[in-house]
């Protein structure tokens, strides 16, 4: 039997039917067409299905939708601004070339907008600690640091 649960995505409340067993990113995916969060390995261990919950990085493969009852989610949909410019770390991503396959990228990005939220200006090894729980297979992370850094450097994140 479904369940009325209220999240407010990128920044617009919503009302949903879940069943008890649904997963985060399901819902965001099938029910409300946002596609950039990926199905990795549904293990917690890729990091594909980063969200962030309550501004918080969150795997949305491990979290019931029925358990963040009334929390705020942002995608990667939801960091761009109202008008379309994208957010100065998904620009920091191209000019990189830290967007390859793109599978990782919106749980980097994330991940990255809350390093530097917490810390504006991390050393390599901090921006590497951070994003450990992220998997990439075509970049080999140098890419994804250094865009990373250079949002930091220029105060751009």
């Amino acid at each position: 039997m479904k369940k009325q649960i209220t999240l407010t995505v990128n920044g617009v409340k919503r009302e949903l039917f879940v069943s008890p067993n649904e997963l985060l990113l399901n819902v965001l995916r099938d029910q409300l067409g946002l596609t950039g969060a990926k199905y990795g390995c549904g293990i917690g261990e890729c990091g594909s299905c980063t969200v962030l919950l309550d501004g918080e990085p969150s795997l949305a493969c491990l979290t019931l939708a029925i358990a963040v009852d009334g929390s705020e989610v942002t995608t990667i949909e939801g960091l761009q601004s109202r008008d379309g410019k994208l957010h100065p770390l998904q620009d920091s991503f191209l000019e990189h070339g830290a967007v390859q396959c793109g599978f990782c990228t919106p749980g980097m990005i994330l991940t990255g907008k809350v390093l530097l939220d917490e810390n504006p200006r991390p050393t390599e090894e901090e921006i590497r600690a951070y994003i450990r729980g992220n998997l990439c297979r075509c970049t080999g992370y140098t890419q994804i640091v250094q865009a990373i850094q250079d949002a930091s450097v220029k105060g751009k994140a």
